[in-house]
């Protein structure tokens, strides 16, 4: 065996969305960091060497959960995420196809983050983040317009209105500081 020791797979998925993020390996050094640090760290098969995610870029991976599998031969790491998580620039290894819905929701996150720290202060959403009152009108609002699109049955309208509500409820959302996992999770305990 070589001193970089046996190499175990790690999925790496993002706390906040469950996105996976990326596919690296770890072996029991790069572990030792990650758990010592509590920021990831991997083994670079094309360096040959450790390396800890964003040391360079600044994107790094705040380790919140590691775990092995029932095998004990792959490891899953769920890490809040700075930043993008592949060196091409993208938020995520995986984005070859269509974005899943819960990329939306992240990149939705993500432009609420932007908003919020005043970067376009022309926006839409940044006004409704610094007017707590107009984000509340327009909940209601918009929910009227998803009743009134059911009760016509008109399908298309449902859609359009329900997107509105869903934006403008994550707004809030987001303003409350409660995240989608948060919502998930309540949805979950539903399934009675």
């Amino acid at each position: 065996m070589s001193e970089k020791g046996e190499l175990m797979p790690v999925v790496v998925q993002d706390v906040k969305n469950n996105n996976v993020l990326m596919l690296a390996y770890m072996n029991e050094e790069s572990i030792e960091l990650t758990r010592r640090t509590g920021y990831m760290h991997y083994w670079s098969r094309s360096r040959d060497a450790i390396w800890k995610k964003g040391e360079t870029s600044g994107n790094l991976q705040k380790c919140i959960e590691l775990m092995s599998d029932c095998d004990s031969d792959a490891m899953l790491a769920r890490v809040e995420q700075t930043g993008v998580a592949c060196h091409t620039g993208s938020y995520s290894c995986f984005h070859k196809e269509p974005l899943p819905a819960e990329d939306v929701v992240a990149q939705l996150w993500r432009v609420f983050e932007e908003r919020k720290a005043g970067e376009s202060q022309t926006s839409y959403t940044y006004k409704l983040l610094s007017n707590r009152n107009l984000l509340l009108k327009k909940l209601a609002e918009e929910s009227s317009e998803v009743i009134i699109a059911a009760k016509d049955r008109d399908r298309k309208q449902i859609v359009y209105e329900a997107g509105d509500l869903l934006y403008h409820l994550m707004v809030l959302l987001y303003d409350e500081g409660i995240s989608m996992q948060d919502i998930y999770k309540e949805l979950e305990g539903r399934r009675k």
